[in-house]
C-alpha cells in the first residue's frame, strides 16, 4: 500500500489549523460556559450545532475531538452512552461528576488521561491560569448517539435563549429561531430515569479510570505503555485501545497496522514516514493512519517526546467493562 504526500497530509489535522465552534452545545449561552470552543477532528462528534466544522469526516470506529476553554470556563453536566476519554494537552483541569456534580472530582495535569465511566453525568472546568485544551476520544462511529444532559442544564439553557429539540438540534431564540413544526423540545429526564445514572465514588474513579502522565512515561521507557484496553493499566473494552509512546518505546523498524490507527502528539516533534512520503507532527497534531500502510515514527528533536496512539479494536462500543 502506498499513499502520496498530498493524500496523507489530508489525514493530518494540525493544531494551529483547528477550527472551533462556539455554539456546539446547549450551554453555549449559559454564563460560565459561554466561552467554550469545541473541535471536531475525526468523525461527526456529538455537536448539536450545524456550525460545527468537521476536519476528517470518515470515522475509524471512534471519534476524535477537543475542547478549548479559558480559565474558569466549564462544560456542563452531561452523559454519553459510549466511552469518553480525555487527556490534557494544555493547562490544568478539574473533572467532576454526579447528578449535581458533587459526587466527586479529580484534577488532571498536562498529559494525564481520564477514561470517564460510561453512564455518569460529568463536567469539566479549566482551573489553570491560561487557555487550556483537552483532547477527546469518543467511542463509536456515531459517538454514541449524542449527549444526554442533566435536566438543570436544559432548563438553564432555555432561560438564556437556547432550546434543544427532540431531534438533537439546537434552536437559538435570540436569533429568532423556533422549533420546526412537529419537533418537540427534548424531554427532561424523569426522577425514575435519573436513578440509572450512578454516583460513582471518587476512590473508584481515581483507582480505575485515571492514569497520570509521568507514571505512563516511566512505564513507556522500553515498550509502549498500554493505557486503555483489556489488558491495560485502565482495563476496558470501549471499541479502541490507547497506548503512550515515548522516545524509548517507539518501534525499531517500520510497521504495518491492519486496524485504523490515530496518532495524537502530546510532547515533542515526531517524524512520521510512510511508503510514499514523510511529515513532522507537532504537539496537538492528530494523524489518521489508514490500515495496511507501512510507517515509522522517530522523534525529530532531542528532549521530551510522547504521543498517544489510539487503535480501533473492531468491537462495538458499549458500556465500560470491568473484569
Amino acid at each position: 500500500m502506498q499513499i502520496s504526500q498530498t493524500e496523507m497530509e489530508k489525514r493530518i489535522v494540525r493544531y494551529g489549523e483547528l477550527k472551533p465552534c462556539r455554539t456546539a452545545f446547549i450551554d453555549a449561552h449559559t454564563p460560565g460556559s459561554n466561552q467554550k470552543e469545541n473541535f471536531t477532528i475525526i468523525g461527526g462528534g456529538v455537536s448539536e450545532s450545524a456550525d460545527q466544522h468537521v476536519h476528517i469526516k470518515d470515522t475509524p470506529g471512534f471519534n476524535i475531538g477537543a475542547a478549548g476553554q479559558p480559565p474558569k470556563c466549564r462544560n456542563s453536566l452531561h452523559s454519553h452512552r459510549t466511552a469518553e476519554v480525555f487527556f490534557v494537552l494544555k493547562g490544568r483541569w478539574r473533572f467532576f461528576w454526579g447528578r449535581w456534580g458533587n459526587a466527586g472530582e479529580v484534577v488532571l495535569e498536562e498529559g494525564d488521561i481520564f477514561n470517564i465511566p460510561t453512564g455518569i453525568f460529568r463536567g469539566f472546568e479549566n482551573i489553570g491560569t491560561d487557555y487550556g485544551m483537552i483532547m477527546a476520544i469518543l467511542g463509536g462511529d456515531d459517538a454514541g448517539g449524542g449527549v444526554i444532559w442533566a435536566p438543570q442544564v436544559i432548563e438553564d439553557a432555555r432561560d438564556h435563549g437556547l432550546v434543544l429539540g427532540e431531534n438533537g438540534k439546537l434552536y437559538d431564540t435570540k436569533k429568532g429561531q423556533s422549533l420546526p413544526d412537529g419537533i418537540k423540545p427534548m424531554p427532561l429526564l424523569t426522577e425514575e430515569e435519573l436513578k440509572a445514572f450512578p454516583e460513582t465514588p471518587v476512590q473508584e474513579v481515581v483507582r480505575d479510570y485515571v492514569a497520570r502522565y509521568w507514571d505512563l512515561m516511566a512505564l513507556a521507557q522500553k515498550a509502549p505503555a498500554k493505557v486503555i484496553g483489556e489488558k491495560a493499566l485502565l482495563r476496558d473494552k470501549p471499541g479502541f485501545e490507547v497506548e503512550l509512546l515515548t522516545r524509548g518505546s517507539i518501534p525499531e523498524a517500520a510497521y504495518v497496522n491492519e486496524r485504523h490507527e490515530v496518532l495524537m502528539v502530546m510532547r515533542g516533534h515526531w517524524e512520521l514516514a510512510w511508503d510514499g512520503g514523510a511529515s513532522v507532527l507537532a504537539p496537538g497534531d492528530t494523524c489518521a493512519v489508514p490500515p495496511g500502510l507501512q510507517h515509522s515514527l522517530v522523534p525529530a528533536m532531542t528532549g521530551e517526546a510522547s504521543l498517544y496512539r489510539v487503535v480501533a479494536t473492531g468491537e462495538k462500543a458499549g458500556r465500560t467493562w470491568r473484569g
